[in-house]
């Protein structure tokens, strides 16, 4: 389902069959009630063919794939002729990633006015910032569970380890419950009340 080489997602397309779609073509995710091991979301996203669909993702795949972890990707290696697995190439560089105090997503907290890190299991809805200059993202805190919204651009969600230097931060706090996130962060996103902060992750 995700390809770490292209960091594209493939979900099923009624109009074109099959669409491979970045992590910033999403526009919601919830995850379904049930068990927690293994998770299951639920995805709306954003599709070349002009349309919205719905479709299904594992945490696995949402949190952990594109660090290159329990994936299959593979390369050609010129210099033995052969198809070579990539995973534990990716994931040993995430990990020294990591243990150098990189994050590979990350986002403002506006209730604790800091940065935290992330992974996209706590994203709760994107939607494209007015002009396409930026991803608005919703996002679940998982320390203090309160949403923030920021505005990033598509490369902080769409390749892992890449920060933006400045993001910008919507100075409000969201009740807890989905559907008035959905209307409030709609009607803010597209207002120009975003202040913008530096992202420091050291």
């Amino acid at each position: 389902m995700y390809d770490a080489l292209t960091t594209r997602y493939t979900f099923p397309c009624p109009e074109r069959g099959e669409a491979r779609v970045a992590l910033s073509s999403f526009r919601r995710l919830e995850q379904l009630p049930g068990p927690a091991q293994p998770a299951v979301f639920e995805i709306e996203f954003r599709c070349a063919c002009g349309t919205e669909h719905p479709g299904l993702v594992s945490h696995d795949e949402l949190d952990w794939a594109p660090l290159g972890l329990g994936g299959d990707a593979t390369f050609l290696n010129l210099m033995t002729a052969t198809v070579d697995p990539l995973d534990a190439e990716l994931a040993d560089l995430a990990a020294r990633r990591i243990q150098a105090g990189e994050w590979p997503w990350s986002f403002f907290c506006y209730a604790e006015e800091r940065p935290r890190p992330v992974f996209p299991s706590a994203f709760v809805v994107l939607a494209p910032a007015g002009g396409g200059e930026g991803v608005g993202l919703a996002v679940r805190c998982p320390v203090c569970s309160s949403i923030s919204v920021n505005l990033v651009s598509t490369q902080h969600l769409d390749v892992p380890f890449h920060n933006d230097r400045e993001i910008g931060v919507l100075e409000h706090l969201f009740a807890a419950d989905a559907e008035r996130v959905v209307e409030e962060f709609a009607a803010e996103l597209y207002s120009s009340s975003f202040d913008t902060r530096r992202l420091r992750l050291q």
